[in-house]
């Protein structure tokens, strides 16, 4: 008996314990991610109004006195914060469902976050460019709302593609991998495969979030709460689809009040 235990559980009964620690570590990070959401969501919520009647985030502009080095920091400890609310407690499942000790999966979350987090620069660069487009074209900038339903409309149909699918199926495996990884790979590694198949299933609901706001609580709370239903609940695939087509119709509706808006038959209506 004592044979068989010790093939079922070779490291001993120390791994197949819970690993309390990592989950100690877990609801730490979360709460400070939390906090840290919160007040991000606080210092930069100032917006800019724009030609075109849209309002763009201070976020991706620097602050008086600040340098591009200090925005950039800024911005990335926010984003941080943001998904490690927002991400890790859809992501604890998975990485339970490894049955690794406790260092093993912390150093395998920091892998995870790692790649959230280039993804996260990535992100701040393009702003960048995307604020100084439409800070020196006002035609750029009436165009964005026109943009912003289009896109709205683009991410909706990324959730029914075949492509979203395949990358949600492989994000809920077990360190993103199709098939099995090789269990002598390094913890980092594998956390770093987990979380580039994370970010590639992710890429459509955060496209939406960017479009809504980025740094609008509601928002972020119905994106996470996505998120966590399409890794999380038994039909990934109907639950993609549901917020693909919600997504669908509603940068149609937002682009039909657009046209009403510049056609003058949404004054007409809204005045009778």
């Amino acid at each position: 008996m004592a044979a068989e235990l010790q093939l079922r559980n070779p490291a001993g009964d120390d791994e197949a314990s819970p690993p309390v620690g990592f989950m100690a570590v877990c609801i730490l990070a979360f709460a400070v991610g939390v906090w840290g959401t919160v007040y991000f969501c606080r210092s930069m919520c100032c917006e800019l109004e724009m030609p075109g009647g849209w309002t763009m985030s201070m976020m991706w502009m620097r602050m008086r006195g600040q340098t591009w080095a200090g925005s950039a920091v800024s911005f990335l400890l926010m984003w941080l914060a943001m998904m490690v609310a927002m991400m890790l407690p859809s992501a604890v499942p998975t990485f339970l469902h490894t049955k690794r000790e406790s260092r093993s999966l912390s150093v395998m979350a920091a892998g995870y976050f790692a790649i959230w987090l280039a993804a996260g620069v990535a992100l701040y660069l393009m702003g960048v460019v995307f604020s100084a487009a439409v800070t020196h074209s006002e035609i750029f900038s009436r165009a964005i709302p026109v943009l912003s339903g289009a896109a709205l409309i683009l991410g909706g149909a990324i959730q029914l593609t075949h492509w979203k699918i395949s990358r949600l199926l492989r994000c809920r495996s077990p360190f993103g991998c199709v098939t099995s990884c090789p269990d002598d790979d390094a913890d980092f590694r594998l956390g770093c495969k987990q979380g580039a198949a994370c970010c590639a299933c992710c890429a459509a609901p955060m496209m939406i979030q960017l479009v809504l706001g980025i740094m609008n609580p509601f928002v972020m709370i119905v994106v996470a709460l996505v998120i966590a239903a399409e890794k999380l609940l038994p039909r990934p695939a109907i639950v993609a689809r549901l917020v693909g087509i919600a997504t669908i119709i509603g940068g149609m509706a937002y682009e039909a009040v657009l046209i009403c808006k510049a056609s003058g038959f949404w004054h007409l209506w809204v005045c009778e």
